[in-house]
């Protein structure tokens, strides 16, 4: 696997901060000024780039009104497929326009590609990187098109089984694309966190030897950053201006500032992962004088023998190691010793036991 992905001017990989995306969708309620301000809104949020999706109806479905055409879903059933995503879809005039507004804000700008004609669009504003939702992934003829760009390619793997996602990887390697990033997802709306199965993460980025990120679907933050401590490198999240409005896609959706706080949250943690460590950090250095240490808690006469009345192990950590307690209980005191007082090597009569704690060190 290679080190690193290069998307625009962003690294992504094990060892490069998380690629976070924010998913514009359909929430732009067919505005542009909406468009617009939600590529500011994920840009302000500090997302790494912001994606739309690149599909008519005619591209995506017929316009009829059988059983085999209307939505069963809470949200959006009562309707055909057509009907809507004719009220979802992102106008195509606009594409540049966006592009170019994403460009000027300092944010990467990318669209799913639904057919081919979605991909001859996209190259030509050349977007950087081409995405395939889950529902394509088993669209093999599109992949294939897809990867004849040769540009990385994101690939969702929503109700995708371990066949499935090896056909789409292999169709894509062959086609031309070598950078190839795959998103754990699940494609519900929104998505149950209990169904998540995060730990799949690790295990498909062994078992396809491509970085693994998540699409998530889920109303909460907390998944996403969980993603990250399992080694998500891409955060996949929709985003609305408003939960409150009618958008098609607002309902699963995070508002700007739940974005900003998630995305805070990620890099957080990914200060907290750092690397393999043992042993005292330096934050941890003063600490090491609260440990026990042995003591006197009593005045000891010269020449009497330590015992446990008069030395215990307590707080804090200026005597020897409490390892060494039962080698000092039976010596005797080469000087007086006042309570208090951490015992040192030096305190002790015996210089053949000095010799052995030293050893034992």
């Amino acid at each position: 696997m290679r080190k690193f992905i290069q998307i625009s001017d962003k690294k992504i990989g094990k060892n490069f901060p998380v690629f976070v995306i924010a998913e514009a969708s359909a929430n732009h309620m067919q505005k542009f000024a909406n468009a617009v301000k939600i590529i500011k809104a994920a840009k302000k949020a500090g997302a790494d780039a912001v994606k739309f999706q690149t599909y008519t109806p005619d591209t995506l479905t017929l316009n009829l009104n059988t059983k085999y055409f209307k939505v069963k879903h809470p949200q959006w059933g009562g309707q055909t497929l057509y009907q809507l995503y004719e009220k979802a879809y992102t106008p195509w005039k606009w594409f540049k326009k966006l592009k170019k507004v994403a460009d000027d804000v300092g944010i990467v700008f990318f669209s799913t590609a639904f057919d081919k004609t979605a991909v001859n669009l996209l190259e030509e504003i050349n977007v950087p990187v081409h995405k395939i939702a889950s529902f394509e992934l088993v669209d093999l003829p599109l992949i294939e098109y897809v990867a004849k760009t040769k540009k990385p390619l994101i690939i969702s793997t929503g109700m995708a089984n371990v066949f499935e996602i090896k056909q789409a990887i292999y169709t894509a390697r062959n086609s031309g694309a070598k950078e190839i990033i795959l998103l754990k997802c699940v494609s519900n709306y929104p998505a149950n966190p209990k169904e998540m199965n995060l730990r799949t993460i690790p295990h498909m980025s062994k078992k396809f030897g491509v970085p693994v990120g998540l699409s998530d679907h889920t109303l909460e933050s907390a998944v996403s950053v969980a993603a990250v401590s399992l080694g998500a490198v891409v955060i996949e999240k929709h985003i609305t201006l408003s939960r409150d409005v009618n958008a098609t896609d607002s309902f699963f959706s995070t508002e700007p500032q739940e974005l900003k706080d998630m995305i805070k949250d990620i890099r957080l943690v990914e200060k907290a992962l750092g690397r393999v460590n043992y042993g005292t950090v330096r934050g941890e250095a003063k600490s090491k004088t609260y440990r026990r240490s042995l003591f006197a808690v009593e005045d000891i006469k010269k020449g009497e023998m330590f015992c446990e009345k008069n030395v215990r192990s307590i707080r804090p950590g200026y005597g020897l190691a409490p390892c060494y307690l039962n080698q000092v209980f039976g010596q005797r005191a080469r000087k007086n010793i006042a309570k208090g007082t951490p015992l040192t090597r030096t305190l002790l009569k015996s210089s053949s036991s000095k010799r052995k704690m030293e050893k034992n060190k």
